[in-house]
């Protein structure tokens, strides 16, 4: 197989449409079409079921579509990897990240990193979770971060740490009379949340968090990002519920954020990696995860205190 019919093949997987997959590709559909008949005949078996209306993956077509990206990823971490050595440095940790997970330590833990390990080059990956399993299960990540802990089995989830979720609203909404915000109040409104297929871990806890009272949320709209969340929040269309860190690194003006009543529910992220032995590089990332946990937590302690 040649990198060259992967790519047409993924192309066509994802439109389920020649034309579109050869506009993609910016090639005519007579090539794309010949393409797709060499890589068949080389794996005796049909990819695409075509019909005048539509083109759909046969059960080897889907077999082979949940294989071929990990071979682009491969190769593209293989390139990172020369990049990275051609730049100084001697080792790289591969962390994914994935459905939601609140920043809120993020940060800081790179800012860590970099000073104390500044021969480690640390790369992102925002991926779904599923891939990001998939990845950890394949060597193509070292760890990453989700708010799922349910991850299946040789796949190791540790609390992380953990972010207050608040709700966002509008500037001079009617709950701003709350200092502290009812959820019941709350689930009078109509609500903008995660959308479970992307930020699965987070629309999860959240939903657990929902659960709590009978009142059936007025949900009108689950989004992709949290950016998006803020700027339907700005408008005025509904409120928003999400971590702390995630309303406070909004852009959007008139948007503010408000604690939820009674004890602070709490949103975890979960660091994830293989149920096997960890290398030196690895081992002293966790750590840091562990150290900037406890230092977030005592801080988080010290600006709770009641001020007199």
């Amino acid at each position: 197989m040649e990198l060259r019919q992967l790519r047409c093949f993924i192309a066509v997987a994802e439109e389920l449409h020649f034309a579109r997959a050869a506009e993609r590709l910016h090639i005519d559909q007579s090539p794309l079409s010949r393409t797709i008949k060499e890589l068949e005949e080389e794996l005796g078996a049909r990819l695409f079921v075509r019909t005048t209306r539509s083109t759909q993956l046969t059960r080897a077509g889907r077999l082979l579509l949940e294989h071929v990206p990990r071979i682009f990823t491969a190769l593209e971490q293989a390139r990172d990897s020369v990049r990275s050595a051609s730049n100084g440095y001697h080792g790289q940790l591969r962390i994914a990240l994935s459905d939601g997970i609140t920043p809120s330590r993020l940060p800081a833990l790179l800012a860590q990193c970099r000073e104390e390990d500044p021969e480690v080059e640390v790369r992102l990956f925002e991926v779904p979770l599923a891939q990001q399993i998939k990845g950890l299960h394949d060597d193509l990540y070292d760890a990453g971060f989700s708010m799922a802990d349910d991850v299946g089995d040789g796949i190791v989830a540790t609390s992380a740490w953990e972010d207050e979720l608040m709700v966002a609203v509008p500037a001079r909404h009617p709950v701003l009379s709350f200092r502290q915000v009812p959820l019941e109040e709350v689930l009078h409104y109509p609500l903008v949340l995660g959308d479970p297929a992307i930020c699965e871990g987070h629309a999860r806890q959240v939903e657990r968090i929902l659960r709590r009272h009978e009142q059936e949320p007025l949900i009108v709209q689950h989004v992709s990002t949290f950016d998006l969340m803020m700027t339907l929040v700005s408008a005025g269309l509904a409120l928003g519920l999400a971590g702390a860190a995630h309303i406070s690194s909004s852009r959007e003006l008139g948007v503010v954020a408000r604690p939820l009543a009674g004890k602070p529910p709490m949103l975890t992220t979960y660091l994830l990696r293989r149920d096997a032995e960890t290398p030196e590089m690895l081992t002293r990332f966790i750590e840091r995860v562990a150290f900037i946990d406890s230092a977030g937590n005592l801080s988080n302690a010290k600006n709770s205190r009641p001020t007199r």
